[in-house]
This record gives structure tokens, sequence and C-alpha cells, in this order.
């Protein structure tokens, strides 16, 4: 019998509001007040993430990345920086004890990712799991979609979705992105390099590291097909049922405290 699990989709919300809600779902599954749960959303207005432990000196550009209206927020999870704009972003909340989940970290990417790989697959998208042959975090980036780690999401050798997990109170938190598109002359503002050249030297070659699904398809979709494509791809491809759920008053005030109180703290946000 196909398992039920829970679909929520939050639309377009603040980043300390995005990344409060993850948490607080992942506490909830905690708590057992949930079942496992797919949400998808998206940023408003446009976001930095950071890695729970990127560093920002040196690194990321603040003040251009402000300018650009773009907020910044810490993630709970690792990886490198992600710039969420034109995109959709999923997370998915499952306890490790779930009998699905195995204990190894890459391992319960390999699964987890099979919903993306459907998703890319139901958008007539030929994509596959990476498996990297180098070291990850060994080339000195800031930027996510640089590098794909493993089993996340490639297109004809380009990383096409990034994702990073953590692992907290016996529960499973992944979220990540996938792009629409992404303009990479605003991406290589908001990272810090030696100088002009270097930076665009990295913004070049850019093009041959990262793809996204307008780039990849003749015709451009829209985010609610890329929604109803990858929804049904989580259901494919993790044999689920996605059953509608409307958070309660409790669970949202839960989240927005949270967001006040940890994702709009300058402290938390910068001083890692």
């Amino acid at each position: 019998m196909t398992e039920e699990w829970l679909y929520i989709d939050t639309g377009h919300q603040s980043a300390s509001f995005n990344m409060a809600f993850d948490e607080t779902l992942l506490n909830w599954v905690c708590q057992e007040r949930l079942k496992p749960i797919l949400r998808f959303y998206g940023w408003r207005p446009a976001a930095l993430s950071l890695g729970y432990f990127q560093k920002i000196k040196d690194r990321i550009n603040v003040d251009t990345t402000k300018n650009h209206g773009f907020d910044i927020v810490r993630r709970p999870t690792g990886g490198l920086a992600v710039l969420h704009d034109n995109e959709l972003t999923y997370s998915v909340i499952i306890s490790e004890s779930h009998p699905t989940m195995p204990s190894s970290v890459t391992q319960a990417y390999k699964i987890l990712s099979q919903g993306l790989l459907k998703g890319y697959q139901t958008l007539n998208i030929s994509a596959k799991l990476a498996q990297p042959e180098k070291p990850l975090g060994k080339s000195g980036t800031a930027v996510c979609f640089e590098e794909p780690s493993w089993y996340e999401l490639i297109i004809d050798g380009l990383k096409a979705a990034g994702s990073a997990q953590t692992r907290q109170k016996g529960v499973i938190l992944q979220h990540g992105s996938i792009p629409l598109d992404l303009d990479d002359n605003v991406l290589f503002e908001l990272f810090v390099y030696p100088n002009e050249k270097v930076r665009e030297q990295a913004r070049k070659a850019f093009k041959d590291k990262a793809v996204t699904i307008n780039q990849i398809l003749d015709t451009p979709v829209s985010l609610e097909r890329v929604k109803t494509a990858f929804k049904k791809g989580f259901e494919d491809g993790l044999d689920i049922m996605l059953i509608p759920y409307e958070p309660d008053k409790e669970l949202l005030e839960e989240a927005r405290q949270l967001a006040k109180e940890k994702y709009e703290n300058l402290d938390y946000t910068f001083s890692r």
C-alpha cells in the first residue's frame, strides 16, 4: 500500500520565515505531530542563503547583496551560498527512524533525490544523480552551484539542483533549490574576489558548471508547471501519495516566533 505523506505549498515568503518554517516542521515531526512532509516554497524578496558553517568575511559581499534588495539568511543546513530567486524550493522532513531512510547521509540523499530525478523526467529533461570523482569543498568557491555534491541532480554534467541536509532530534531535513532561471551576472556580484578579472573568469567558467530548467527546454515553463511536475516526481520517485496539509495557527505562530528570535537575529546570521 502506498504510504501517505503530507504536502504543503507555502508560496513566496521572507527568508527568515522560510528557514523558520522548515525548522518548525522538523520540530513537529520530532514530536510525532506530523507525518513525513514535502513542502514547496519561494522567496520574496529574493535572498542569499548561507550554509550553517559558511564564513562571510572575505567571501560574501554583504553591501552589494543588500543593494540588490536581497535578504541574507543562514540555513540550518550546511553547504555553500545559494541565490534564491526564480526557482522552486523544496523541503522534505522525515524521521531518521522511518523504514525507508538509511543511516548514511549520502544514501538518504540518493533516496530523496529520486523525487527530483522523476520531476525533471516529468518535464522531459534527462537528468541523473551526481557521483563526484573529486573530494567536495576543495574548489575554494563560496557558490553552491559551482560544484555538485553526492546525488545532486546534473544534466549533461552540469549542476541543475542544489540540496542540503541536516539531522536534528532524530529527524532529517533536506531542502534545496531548483532554478528555473539564474542571472549569473548578478550572482557573481554577491561574492568577494581578489579583483574583477578573477570575478569575470569565475563567471564565465560558471556556464560550464550549472544549468537551469529554462536553459534546457525549448519553451520556457511556468513555476506552476514546475510545481506540478515535481509534485508528481516525488510521488513517483518515493512511491508515496501526497495529502494536502493546512498548517494550524499554533504551527504558524511557532514559525513566526522562531523567525524573529533566530533567523532575523544578526548575530546568528553574521557572527558564526
